[in-house]
């Protein structure tokens, strides 16, 4: 595995990350190119780019804050000079065109052209993965399907209208779809890689962002995409490949990890110990104020018997922070630590330390507790799970045609609501109880998905950041005589609950922050390159 490693590394440059001219020490497209093995190392490479586990997006929305104040998430940001928000994901793209290009000659070498299309269609899945990073943060971008040189036009074109990168997207995603092996056919020793069910399950997710947006904020053709979300996520579910996997707070532990977890679609793996530490990554940091829930995403989760604490004839305000817990979707008591969880060492949590957990919920998922002391972890990181699918594929339907049916909420998120302990979610429920149906398929979004980093992106394709951005975030109710709050005096409402950051504080202009700034030094090199509305 370390071989494989130095010899990414050596790759770096042949696969083009920037365009830059080719060492004379590097390999040589005449001597490389020429097997199964060389294709696969080029294309490994690709997979450096897949995202990790500290992404703390959470922290951009109302469900996550950090020690500090965000400045996505309480609109005080800048225009940067430079992000690799932009520059990344065109390092990504550069490297998958090259692939793309040069596979073919493999071919010619004697490699089976069936093999060569494996490897050309995980570099066609990373492109378009490079592109939707792109269009959900800024729009609008220049459109770019092969390599270039110093001086190609197209490193000074204009900036391509979205629903054209989404038809470029769409088409790599297809020719991925058609030409990549599924999860059975790549076996345990191809884990990891992407497959045909990667490629449909992340058309799904890119479609549905798509077709909400369109929708939403009445700009695209909203049907176009929804119907693509609902037709790559049913092929998800009827091909079979995929399942819930009975835990759901194993899903995020060791218990979660490899081809036996048939609702892993996507992986980010890690090493495998302290002696092979290829790639690990330290879960004190998410324990020790990386991010931390706050109460309107605890306040989400439904009481056991499926209603809202709103309205729930069992919802009492707890009297002490455990309390908070009882009686609870379990997907609560997986995602925040409550005492007598397992927390450092093995050692029992006992209340949360409001230096560093600001709301007073400490994470717990992903928090591997018997390494969060000596900060090396290696559970893989799931980046598409199955459970995602039967989301995206509920609320596709439910958008594109104004209702959903029983039998496809059976099809769909009540395959996930036995795992959570709460009863399946009906029609006739959501008219007795005078709930709405859009809103708890959101919901049911939120608590399965929660600290995964989606709410933000939700937030945005459903246009109701700038209502939601806006408000206090808050904590939990402050315990004054229980060990962690008592030793700590933070802001308070006037009925006792923890004021992270008031709302007079937070902003979100309509007018600009639904799309990302484009580095200015961009805009300095190519001209044509014109800044999203309302930065400056």
């Amino acid at each position: 595995m370390k071989n494989i490693i130095y010899l990414l590394l050596s790759l770096c440059l042949l696969s083009a990350c920037k365009v830059d001219r080719i060492s004379e020490t590097n390999l040589s497209d005449g001597s490389f190119w020429k097997s199964e093995d060389d294709l696969k190392a080029a294309t490994n490479y690709l997979y450096t780019f897949l995202p990790g586990l500290f992404i703390t997006t959470d922290n951009w929305s109302d469900d996550g804050y950090a020690t500090a104040p965000n400045p996505i998430s309480d609109g005080s940001r800048l225009v940067p000079a430079t992000t690799s928000d932009f520059s990344t994901p065109y390092q990504l793209i550069r490297a998958a065109c090259n692939i793309i290009e040069k596979a073919p000659l493999a071919e010619k070498a004697g490699v089976p052209a069936a093999t060569v299309n494996i490897y050309v269609a995980e570099a066609r899945f990373f492109r378009a993965w490079a592109y939707f990073q792109l269009v959900q943060k800024f729009g609008d971008v220049p459109l770019i399907l092969s390599s270039l040189k110093e001086d190609s036009p197209e490193l000074m074109g204009p900036r391509t209208p979205r629903e054209q990168i989404y038809d470029a997207i769409y088409e790599d995603l297809n020719f991925a779809i058609s030409k990549l092996p599924t999860p059975t056919a790549r076996g345990a020793v191809g884990y990891g890689r992407i497959t045909n069910t990667a490629a449909l399950a992340f058309e799904a997710r890119a479609a549905l962002f798509e077709g909400t947006r369109a929708k939403f904020h009445q700009d695209g053709n909203p049907g176009k995409h929804l119907g693509l979300a609902v037709t790559a996520a049913k092929k998800v579910i009827d091909g079979g490949e995929h399942g819930i996997f009975s835990n759901y707070f194993g899903l995020f532990q060791y218990a979660g990890e490899g081809p036996q977890n048939k609702e892993n679609i996507l992986v980010r793996q890690y090493g495998k110990s302290t002696a092979d530490d290829i790639s690990s990554y330290n879960c004190g940091t998410l324990v020790n104020g990386a991010t931390n829930a706050t109460k309107a995403l605890v306040d989400a989760y439904l009481m056991k018997d499926g209603l809202p604490i709103e309205i729930s004839p069992r919802y009492t305000p707890p009297t002490t922070f455990t309390k908070t817990f009882v009686d609870r979707d379990e997907r609560l008591n997986a995602t925040i630590m409550k005492p007598g969880d397992l927390f450092l060492y093995g050692a029992p949590f006992q209340n949360p330390s409001l230096i560093f957990h600001t709301t007073g919920f400490c994470p717990r998922k992903f928090v591997d507790s018997h390494t969060v002391g000596n900060g090396v972890t290696f559970i893989d990181y799931p980046i598409i799970r199955y459970a995602e699918v039967l989301l995206i594929y509920a609320e596709a339907l439910y958008e594109l045609n104004g209702s959903i049916s029983d039998t496809e909420l059976n099809e769909s998120i009540n395959r996930l609501r036995p795992r959570a302990g709460l009863p399946n979610l009906s029609n006739a429920f959501v008219q007795t109880h005078g709930l709405d149906m859009r809103n708890e398929l959101r919901r049911e979004r939120r608590v399965e998905l929660a600290m995964e980093g989606f709410r933000y992106w939700d937030l945005i394709r459903w246009k109701t950041a700038e209502t939601e951005l806006k408000k206090n975030v808050l904590g939990s109710y402050f315990f004054a005589s229980e060990p962690g709050f008592a030793t700590t005096k933070p802001n308070l409402t006037p009925d006792n609950y923890i004021l992270v950051q008031a709302a007079a504080a937070r902003k979100f202009d309509v007018g600009k922050d639904y799309l990302w700034p484009l580095p200015l030094n961009e805009i300095a090199l190519n001209p044509q390159l014109k800044q999203n509305p309302g930065w400056k």
